[in-house]
Order: structure tokens, then C-alpha cells, then sequence
């Protein structure tokens, strides 16, 4: 009697956690990898590589002039001369610091193309742009003018999902639909 017992629960149980994990909820992604911003052609996640999954200029790149990321209309692209805030897609150095925003926005404080900006000054320590700096210097593990690094610093591009408000649901998880 008590192992039927004990069987009938433990079927209830691995039902109950079947049926969790198909129609459960998955977490986020706040940011999408877009590849290494390098001068490494021969790096499969480099920019550079027009043969990569993140170098090719058909894909959803940053060198996709059509991609919402190469597009000079689009405000999540590296191309746009208007792009700001939020939108646009950031820099992490292979060791976890921030380098700015990757647009073409001179005028955005924490854009890499501001001259006089924190990220986008040839003199600042945190800018890609100088070339004394362990980011933008040729000779760097972690410059993305090296062009023999494989540690050049990561492009993330914010997804726009990152708060979404669902009754029942918390506002960092999405109920998936069952496939």
C-alpha cells in the first residue's frame, strides 16, 4: 500500500514539473551579443570578418547597411548620426568595463564618436579613439585597433524588452506561448 502511494505521488509530481517547464516562463534578454568590435579579420567573432556570423554584410550586423543595426535611419544602429540614449548598442572591454555608446552622435555624452566625451576623446583612458590608451593602442591585448587580438572589447545591443508589464507575471519574465 505504501508504495502505491508513494508511486501515485511521484508520478503527480514529475506530471506537475512537466507541465511547469512546458508552459513556464524564460527569462529575458536585455542585451544582444553582436560580435567584437575589432580590426581582427581572422577573429570568427570579429566585426572584420566579412566571412563571420558578426563580420558578414548580409546578416543582422552592424555592417548590414539594411540591419536595424547598420542602417544610418535606425536609432539602434552604430551608423546613425541622431542615434542617443538607450537605444544604441555598448561597448564592455574583455575586462568588464564600460567603453560608451556605439553610435555615429557626436553630441552624445557617451558616444565613442564625442571627441571631447569620456568614451570618444583621443586623451581619455576609457576611449577607444586613444591611441596611447589599453583600448586603443595597436599594441594592446584588448584595443580594438590590434589587429591580432581576441580580446577586443564586445558589442550588446539593448533589446527594448527589458521591462514588460504583464498582469500575474513578474516584469522581468515573459509567459512564452506553448510551441
Amino acid at each position: 500500500m505504501k508504495k502505491g502511494v508513494v508511486i501515485l505521488l511521484s508520478l503527480a509530481l514529475i506530471s506537475f514539473g512537466f507541465a511547469q517547464d512546458i508552459s513556464g516562463t524564460r527569462t529575458q534578454k536585455k542585451y544582444e551579443y553582436l560580435g567584437k568590435l575589432s580590426s581582427n579579420s581572422y577573429d570568427p567573432e570579429s566585426v572584420s570578418n566579412p566571412y563571420g556570423r558578426y563580420g558578414s554584410p548580409y546578416g543582422n550586423t552592424i555592417n548590414n547597411p539594411y540591419s536595424p543595426y547598420g542602417s544610418p535611419y535606425s536609432p539602434k544602429s552604430v551608423n546613425n548620426p541622431y542615434a542617443t540614449g538607450s537605444s544604441s548598442p555598448i561597448l564592455i572591454g574583455a575586462d568588464g568595463k564600460y567603453l560608451g555608446r556605439l553610435n555615429a552622435n557626436q553630441y552624445d555624452p557617451e558616444s565613442v564618436s564625442n571627441p571631447y566625451g569620456r568614451y570618444g576623446s583621443p586623451y581619455s583612458p576609457d576611449s577607444i579613439n586613444n591611441p596611447y590608451g589599453k583600448y586603443g593602442n595597436p599594441y594592446s591585448p584588448y584595443s580594438v585597433n590590434n589587429p591580432y587580438t581576441t580580446n577586443a572589447p564586445k558589442i550588446y545591443a539593448p533589446t527594448g524588452l527589458s521591462t514588460l508589464s504583464m498582469p500575474g507575471i513578474k516584469s522581468n519574465l515573459i509567459k512564452w506561448p506553448d510551441k
